[in-house]
């Protein structure tokens, strides 16, 4: 059966799917702002095998890496408030949930970039009579940071992507906003399409940046 294909009749609900891709991208840059320190702090600890801190951070990673990203929303929605006593928006919730998985990830890139560097710049820098939090601010985590550049950019690309899983609890993000729609005006093949395309755009034009990041930091290390 032919399909009658329309695409002016979604026009004037363009405004619905621009304020849901900005409501993506306030998620996704919250969900950032929580993970990129904590993961940080994390890799730094399991790469040092700072002692004690070392089996909560081990603990930390394995468990959120290997959790299930929907859950963790619908835990932190339903349950993280019950517990903490507090009420929190959908915003807060889903924030919380995306940034603690984030985060495990974001630990792992970290330990990955650490164990790059070469042992002669941590010997060099030990020689210096350096303290080791001075060693790993001025000298180890900036050359780690060159390399993890273009795979942080690729983490925050999934980021992106995870926080089109928040509409399963009401929070107005693209996605969310597009079914709003195609159900309004039945017109789903439409309305996904138009979508599907803006994000492919947005998420295609982050990856070419970060292939551009690799072989800018490639370069300036040879």
């Amino acid at each position: 059966m032919p399909y009658d294909w329309n695409f002016l009749v979604i026009l004037k609900y363009l405004p619905k799917i621009i304020e849901g891709g900005l409501h993506t991208l306030a998620l996704a840059g919250a969900s950032i702002a929580i993970a990129a320190p904590l993961g940080v702090f994390l890799g730094i600890v399991r790469h040092q095998r700072i002692p004690f801190l070392l089996p909560i951070a081990v603990v930390y990673i394995d468990f959120f890496r290997t959790s299930v990203a929907l859950a963790l929303i619908y835990w932190c929605y339903f349950a993280l408030p019950v517990l903490l006593g507090v009420n929190l928006s959908t915003f807060t919730a889903v924030a919380i949930a995306i940034s603690l998985q984030a985060a495990a990830y974001m630990a792992e890139l970290v330990r990955a970039g650490l164990s790059s560097i070469s042992r002669g710049q941590w010997e060099a820098a030990r020689a210096l009579g350096m303290p080791g939090h001075v060693r790993m601010r001025y000298i180890i985590l900036p050359q780690a940071a060159r390399r993890m550049i273009p795979l942080f950019f690729l983490l925050m690309i999934e980021i992106v992507k995870t926080t089109t899983l928040a509409g399963v609890v009401t929070y107005p993000e693209i996605v969310y906003e597009a079914y709003r729609v195609a159900t309004e005006i039945y017109r789903p093949i439409e309305t996904f399409t138009l979508v599907g395309l803006v994000c492919f755009g947005f998420l295609f034009t982050a990856g070419r940046v970060a292939i551009w990041l690799e072989r800018r930091f490639a370069i300036v290390e040879r």
